[in-house]
């Protein structure tokens, strides 16, 4: 596969992890936002499926 594939899937990836976490966010808690929260699980799906895309592609 090439770069633009795995940059799809990682944006693929990104887009049902935040929308999966959005409908389940509580911000009535002490710690982190709603937003920080979002923004760590957005830059991980990506990461995770960019890396799997790129590795497991030969």
């Amino acid at each position: 596969m090439n770069l633009k594939t795995d940059t799809v899937n990682g944006i693929v990836s990104l887009v049902i992890s935040v929308a999966a976490t959005y409908p389940f966010m509580n911000d009535d808690e002490d710690g982190y936002s709603g937003t920080e929260l979002l923004l760590s699980v957005a830059l991980t799906a990506f990461l995770s499926g960019f890396f799997t895309s790129f590795f497991a592609g030969e």
